[in-house]
């Protein structure tokens, strides 16, 4: 969770945010009415004043409304829905061993394996102190402990929407005493063509239930599909539409894309205590970085759809725990990663969707830390990076990558080596497919013309007066 908002795009920012900043100052978690278990578990995990999100929508989810809420990520949205549901459960906890005792009460959907695992650590967190069972299915993985941890009964369940289809039609879960239906990332459903799914879904639940969605963005297909299946919800907005977090220095380096492993080497050097999320647009270009990154002696690790679950996991926990260096991901890990004090990501490829960008260096500057993205642009890049301006609405001037003298002296070293490792190459490889033709030995016989004496002239004979 962050500890700063900001606002609707008709404010006065600096003024604006800093009058609501001191209203919020004096807020607290327990002015909101939460339950003494809820507020010692906030305090374990070092929380004890809302973001301006949670201030706003936990009292309107107390109230028995609907909700359609924005906020940019990294500003708390998962405890905006999750502490006013424990708290509604509340009369439900109970430490029964009977499955019937523990019926599914509230259903969260997220898109991604990745933000289903975090926001059910975030559920596990919040209720520790709390008499409600939680649990998390998604896909890549067996279904049969799924199966057997959802009979032994749960009341809050994160899914994703595939996986749960499959349960539904095993028939190992029942959603018939649903409460509460959250949609985690609404837009990001929309744009995998998850609402198919969600429809399905949607006809396992009752009818009378409270649904809540948030999103870091509301673009205008959602609002329309909210209609649908929300009943007169409170809209909240404190985020300006595609806008990127305060506290993320944003910088865009002009590099071309023959130089960029050697720059993003350089970036990763230059503070050798931190660690780097690096993203690219393909899984193929990922793995092939994460080679580039260990060959320069490096620790590197990659995430994408291509690995396996429990792969991915495991990279995942390598890199909080400070195991490897720098994680390469797809725009698969842009949404549900939630690093503790990340301070770096960079973008080795610009993504092709602009919104990418925002989830993408949402990554750091959470919890109202600071941290800086770093964009490497190639010329054949500039349209997405006019793209992404015209989407956060601010400029990235490109500028010249700070390398050091000794870095950029190494880069030209490694450019001289190369050039003189390739031309060897060239030169020896030329050699084996044209061996040097040699010249046919050749004989030079001289002989001497011997002319027999009666041909020549008599010698005449000289005298001493020389006549």
């Amino acid at each position: 969770m962050g500890i700063r908002g900001v606002l609707p795009r008709q404010a006065s920012f600096p003024t604006e945010l800093q009058r609501i900043l001191r209203t919020q100052s004096h807020m607290s978690f327990e002015a909101l009415g939460l339950a003494p278990d809820i507020l010692r578990a906030l305090a374990d995990a070092g929380y004890s004043q809302p973001t301006p999100i949670q201030a706003q929508a936990i009292p309107v989810v107390l109230s028995g409304r609907d909700v359609m809420a924005a906020a940019q990520t990294g500003t708390g949205k998962t405890a905006s829905f999750t502490l006013p549901m424990l708290q509604t459960m509340l009369p439900h906890a109970n430490t029964s061993t009977s499955p019937a005792r523990h019926p599914v009460r509230a259903l969260i959907l997220a898109p991604t394996r990745e933000l289903a695992a975090q926001v059910q650590e975030n559920v596990q967190a919040y209720s520790k102190y709390v008499a409600l069972r939680s649990t998390v299915v998604f896909g890549g993985m067996s279904i049969d402990p799924q199966i057997a941890e959802l009979r032994k009964g749960v009341e809050i369940l994160v899914a994703t929407p595939g996986r749960l289809l499959d349960h539904l039609q095993n028939k190992s879960v029942n959603l018939s005493q649903v409460e509460f239906l959250v949609l985690d990332e609404a837009d990001r459903m929309l744009d995998m063509g998850f609402m198919p799914d969600i429809r399905r879904i949607l006809s396992h639940l009752p009818t009378k239930r409270r649904t809540l969605l948030f999103s870091a963005t509301f673009p205008e297909e959602i609002k329309k599909l909210c209609r649908d299946f929300l009943n007169n919800p409170q809209t909240i907005e404190v985020a300006r539409q595609n806008t990127t977090a305060e506290t993320v220095t944003q910088l865009a380096y002009r590099v071309a894309n023959e130089q960029k492993r050697r720059v993003l080497v350089d970036i990763v050097r230059a503070d050798p205590t931190s660690q780097v999320l690096v993203f690219t647009n393909t899984k193929i270009g990922a793995n092939k970085l994460v080679r580039d990154l260990e060959r320069a002696g490096i620790s590197a690790t990659a995430i994408h759809s291509d690995k396996t679950q429990q792969a991915r996991i495991q990279a995942l926990d390598d890199f909080k725990a400070d195991k490897v260096k720098v994680m390469v991901a797809t725009d698969i890990a842009a949404r549900g990663l939630d690093i503790d004090e990340l301070p770096c990501v960079v973008n080795f490829d610009l993504p092709y969707n602009a919104e990418d960008y925002v989830h993408r260096i949402g990554r750091t500057g959470r919890a109202g830390a600071s941290g800086k993205a770093i964009s490497l642009v190639s010329p054949e890049e500039k349209r997405l990076l006019t793209d992404i301006e015209k989407f956060i609405k601010r400029e990235l001037p490109l500028e010249s990558p700070p390398l050091s003298e000794v870095g950029m002296e190494s880069g030209r070293q490694r450019t001289r080596e190369t050039r003189k490792e390739s031309e060897e190459a060239r030169v020896e490889s030329r050699a084996a497919l044209f061996p040097p033709v040699q010249p046919p030995v050749t004989r030079s016989i001289t002989r001497k013309r011997e002319i027999p004496a009666l041909l020549l002239p008599p010698r005449q004979a000289v005298g001493n007066n020389g006549d």
